[in-house]
C-alpha cells in the first residue's frame, strides 16, 4: 500500500482533505474487486504509520462513500483524537462530561468510534 499521494494531498489542503474509499482504495489495492472491513482495517493501520487517521473512524466498505483523511499532528487531527477519547470513554461509562456522551450527540459517536 501506497499512500504517498494521499499524504501529500492532505497536506496542501491543510492537514485535512476529503476522499472518496474509491480513491483511496486505489492506492491501497488496485486490483481489489471490493472493500472488505478486514481489508479497511489494514487501510486504517497503514494511514496511521503515515501519520494520518481518519473520520469516520472505521472506514466504510462502500467505495461510494467519502471519508476525511486527516494528518494526525495537525490542529483538527489531534481535535478528532481527543474527541474520540472521549467517545469511548462515554461509551464504557466513564467519561467526566456527561453532557458530552453519545446520546447527545450521536453522529459524532457513529464517526469516532
Amino acid at each position: 500500500m501506497d499512500f504517498t499521494v494521499i499524504a501529500h494531498a492532505v497536506e496542501v489542503d491543510h492537514g485535512i482533505k476529503r476522499l472518496s474509499m474509491r480513491f483511496i482504495k486505489k492506492y491501497a489495492d488496485p486490483g481489489r474487486d471490493r472493500l472488505s472491513r478486514e481489508f479497511c482495517d489494514q487501510i486504517t493501520a497503514e494511514l496511521e504509520k503515515s501519520g494520518l487517521i481518519t473520520l469516520p473512524v472505521r472506514l466504510p466498505t462502500s467505495e461510494n462513500e467519502f471519508v476525511f483523511v486527516i494528518e494526525k499532528e495537525s490542529s483538527i487531527g489531534q481535535a478528532v483524537r481527543i474527541a474520540s477519547s472521549m467517545a469511548h470513554l462515554s461509551k464504557i461509562g466513564a467519561s467526566p462530561f456527561s453532557s458530552l456522551g453519545p446520546h447527545n450527540y450521536p453522529a459524532m459517536a457513529d464517526d469516532l468510534l
